[in-house]
């Protein structure tokens, strides 16, 4: 869950009771943990604060309430002199009450956040709560680590789980006793200016969720955040997650890892962004726990990482039933590294990316595997020990059943393309990164949007007279359709489909294709095609359905030749559909929202507000209606 800014907070009710109406607001460690919070967040809109009032209790003199408000509240008293003193204050009403409840924590009873007086962040400098020795600056991060409750039960809870898992060996539990102390690596400064971000970005949308990761010594260790629009997205196309390293592994300024999934045509998403301090279980594990956090506890399907040893143990510990993929991407990427020393450096790849790329079934991949072995000698080569021992993991044709969205790379010239490529280099700092952050996200919203307008609006030029390409033009999104259109236009390089065997319905074909090998030559390649005639299901070595998500020309011309003229609705995903956001609704029901946490009522609303905004683009009478509609229900509200 998030942390609470101020605006998703309601009014007080009864604004008689001394101490407002308690409810489950945020919870402080301490009264300058309250302070601290309040200061942060008046800095970030633009006004100063001061307290308005304290209470004691009589013997032991201990505070146990207090009002804090705006700069500006009441008015000063005029005194009998000859000089006229300037009225600065407004009687402004936005205030903060908070009350020590149980002698351990400091809770948020009533708030308002109305002024009745401009504010700007330009004027912050001129305010005494903001000034460099104010008490509200003072150990301003560890402070700001403390402020609510649920933050330091989550810290505390992951590291427990850690602690107590089983299944950790003896040198892994000896390994976290250095990992537990290890610093996220930033530059002085760095920590003020993330929390900063943090602090604008939640203000702006209190869906904003974010959580910092302290060793015992106070030092910032990891960092997690996901933006309000990341969060919504993974309900829809939370089914299969990438998490991307690449400036973690090679050298950045910035420490950066990225959550990424695929939207409905094909685009990349983000998911939520972390900075690590370090390549460990520990940071892997916590990264991890917090991500599942954000996502409210619903894992996806299959997730891809790199071949980190660290990555894999901590994926297998906070998602044991989720499929576990390595990225053969990545693989390949760490050939020239690994294999380069060899004499016969391009003998050995080639082998290599034969037994990957070529074989269909498990047993050619063994043998083409030991026979690069064999013929190379490399059998004792640590790199090599370590892929064959992993290999159920990265190739192909172990996870045939796995559902991958196009984000499992299996072919010779795929590649993967990092989220921010493009706008972090390894000298960009973090400051210049989140500076940038929201530019980078507006633009992949719009590129999306662009997208949604031209799947709904425009009918895209058939290829072919199959009937196949005609019934999906009208389904799929625009780019999405182009693959599929690519395997139908592709079904003219298959030719003599033969039938091998039958079982009743059962029957299973040879489909030879003519391909085109090393050296632009020409061959001819076999693919078994299998086809259940009752219900209407075919299936092909190649298994592109599960790696992409559509049919292959293979399967294609199967049901070409068994007289289907329409592509069976088990193989049209919803996911692909232009109005996918239309008709899949994601847990919107609010029977199970909690009327007194204000966390789930932003939850739901926010859901809901995507669903109008997405029918509200269907076209120009939509938009309208839709426009005029939510500034009356504007109005509406702000006048309860």
């Amino acid at each position: 869950m998030d942390e609470v800014s101020l605006n998703s907070l309601p009014l007080p009710e009864d604004e008689g009771n001394e101490y407002g109406t308690e409810k489950e607001w945020m919870e402080f460690e301490s009264y300058g943990g309250a302070y601290n919070y309040y200061n942060n967040y008046a800095r970030e809109l633009g006004f100063g604060i001061r307290v308005k009032s304290s209470w004691f209790r009589e013997k032991s003199k201990e505070k146990y309430a207090a009002v804090l408000c705006c700069s500006r509240e009441g008015f000063k008293r005029q005194r009998e002199t000859n000089r006229i003193r300037p009225e600065t204050r407004t009687g402004c009403p936005a205030m903060l009450r908070v009350k020590l409840v149980d002698s351990k924590k400091w809770k948020v009873t009533e708030v308002s956040i109305e002024h009745n007086h401009l504010i700007t962040p330009a004027s912050v400098q001129f305010y005494k709560s903001h000034k460099s020795n104010s008490f509200a600056t003072k150990k301003k991060l560890q402070l700001d680590c403390e402020t609510v409750m649920l933050t330091n039960k989550l810290l505390q809870s992951f590291t427990l789980d850690l602690w107590d898992h089983e299944t950790l060996s003896f040198d892994e539990r000896n390994a976290l006793c250095l990992d537990l102390d290890t610093q996220l690596k930033i530059k002085e400064g760095d920590s003020k200016v993330l929390l900063n971000f943090f602090c604008r970005m939640q203000l702006m949308s209190p869906n904003f969720f974010y959580l910092m990761d302290f060793t015992d010594a106070g030092h910032l260790r990891n960092v997690f955040w996901a933006d309000a629009r990341s969060r919504a997205a993974y309900h829809y196309f939370g089914d299969v997650v990438a998490l991307d390293t690449t400036y973690l592994m090679n050298n950045y300024e910035i420490p950066l890892v990225s959550f990424v999934g695929v939207n409905h045509h094909g685009q990349s998403i983000l998911l939520g962004c972390g900075l690590l301090s370090g390549e460990t279980l520990v940071s892997y594990f916590w990264l991890f726990k917090v991500w599942l956090s954000c996502m409210l506890g619903r894992p996806p399907s299959a997730i891809i990482t790199d071949q980190c040893r660290a990555m894999q143990r901590a994926t297998d510990l906070v998602f044991p039933g989720v499929h576990h993929h390595i990225s053969l991407w990545h693989i390949i990427q760490k050939v020239p590294e690994k294999l380069r020393g060899f004499h016969e450096y391009e003998s050995i790849k080639s082998s290599l990316s034969n037994a990957v790329y070529d074989s269909l079934r498990v047993d050619e991949f063994e043998t083409a595997w030991a026979e690069m072995i064999q013929h190379h000698g490399v059998g004792n080569h640590e790199w090599i020990q370590t892929l064959y021992e992993d290999r159920h993991r990265w190739a192909p044709v172990y996870f045939k059943d796995t559902f991958f969205a196009g984000m499992s790379t299996t072919q010779r010239n795929e590649g993967m393309t990092a989220f921010f490529d493009g706008h972090v280099h390894k000298q960009t700092s973090l400051k210049d990164f989140l500076d940038k952050y929201d530019l980078v996200l507006q633009k992949k919203y719009q590129k999306e949007a662009r997208a949604d307008f031209e799947s709904i609006h425009f009918n895209p030029v058939l290829k072919t007279k199959c009937c196949f390409e005609a019934q999906l033009s009208k389904v799929y999104t625009k780019e999405i359709f182009k693959k599929f259109q690519y395997e139908v236009e592709e079904m003219f390089s298959c030719f003599n489909t033969t039938q091998i065997h039958a079982d009743g319905p059962i029957i299973i074909y040879v489909v030879k294709e003519r391909v085109e090998s090393q050296g632009n030559r020409k061959e001819i390649k076999y693919y078994e095609v299998l086809y259940n005639a009752s219900e209407v299901e075919v299936r092909c070595t190649c298994n592109w359905f599960n790696l992409k998500g559509y049919l292959c020309r293979h399967a294609l011309t199967v049901l070409n030749y068994n007289g289907i003229v329409e592509i069976p609705s088990q193989y049209i995903l919803s996911r692909w559909r232009k109005d996918f956001k239309h008709m899949h609704i994601p847990d919107y029901g609010s029977k199970d929202v909690d009327i007194n946490n204000p966390l789930q009522w932003c939850e739901h609303l926010y859901k809901r507000a995507v669903q109008v905004l997405d029918e509200g683009i269907k076209s120009q009478e939509h938009y309208k209606v839709t426009l005029q509609a939510l500034e009356e229900l504007l109005d509406k509200v702000r006048h309860l």
